[in-house]
């Protein structure tokens, strides 16, 4: 993981806050705690890796369980600390880290992870592979994670509603019919990789996980924004039922392949 994606992460710690309370952005949210309730333990301890300013870390501590947080950028693991004190909220632990190296967390050490950001900014399958072996590493025989990517696939379909002038290019657009690697300071994004389905569930089982089940966060209301901003602006009841209808629907084979964000739910082998 590059300087460029430390330095993107150091300037957008409080956009990376609020970013999940945005209409569209919210379904990531909803849909992961979705996965988390139904397949994680009721209990336990609770390593969300690539965490950022604590966002998804509050959630869990307000859901009863024991977190450690681990980010690779020093603005956000400060951040995290100051907020979650704000709120009242007490992690097990926060550590300053790379995915790619663990080595300060116990092996076998927790009954969950969240690995939600890592992956798509880890441009090469080796360093992507080293992430999933201390994921793996950490892990507690038959824990679970959710490890998150983002899918060119559903990049190809949301691109209508949000960088529309990138279709005047087809050579330039096309190329997210499959996986695709963009460089470093980009104007919207920063250095990242975008894998299909197939490709991420390949590399997941080759790092030893068994696949418990995946999602298209965004669930059926992927790739309509402006849709779905005007329902929340104008009439929030219904725009409360659509965040539930996301989560409900983030499984189902005819959405999950073609939203933006891909999140895979895996388990250690309990041998």
């Amino acid at each position: 993981m590059s300087d460029v994606v430390r330095d993107y992460y150091d300037s957008q710690v409080e956009t990376e806050w609020g970013r999940l309370e945005r209409p569209y952005r919210r379904f990531e949210l909803v849909s992961t705690l979705h996965l988390i309730k139904t397949y994680f333990p009721s209990a336990g301890h609770v390593a969300d890796i690539g965490g950022g300013p604590g966002r998804y870390t509050a959630a869990l501590l307000e859901r009863g369980y024991r977190v450690t947080l681990v980010d690779l950028s020093e603005k956000a693991i400060s951040f995290a600390q100051e907020k979650l004190a704000e709120l009242g909220l007490t992690p097990e632990d926060i550590q300053y880290a790379d995915a790619r190296n663990l080595s300060l967390l116990p092996s076998k050490g927790f009954d969950g992870a969240l690995l939600l950001g890592p992956m798509y900014h880890l441009t090469l399958e080796g360093d992507r592979q080293k992430a999933l072996s201390e994921l793996r590493r950490i892990l507690r025989p038959g824990g679970r994670a959710v490890i998150a990517f983002i899918n060119p696939w559903g990049l190809l379909r949301s691109g209508l509603s949000e960088f529309p002038s990138e279709y005047s290019d087809y050579k330039h657009i096309s190329v997210l019919l499959g996986d695709y690697v963009q460089a470093g300071e980009q104007e919207a994004f920063t250095e990242a990789v975008f894998l299909t389905p197939p490709r991420a569930l390949a590399e997941i089982e080759r790092a030893g996980f068994d696949v418990i089940t995946y999602a298209g966060v965004e669930g059926f209301a992927a790739g309509m924004l402006s849709e779905v901003e005007r329902v929340a602006a104008e009439d929030y009841p219904s725009y409360e039922n659509v965040l539930r209808l996301v989560a409900e629907t983030c499984e189902l084979p005819q959405y999950r392949d073609c939203t933006e964000h891909l999140h895979v739910v895996v388990q250690r082998p309990p041998t």
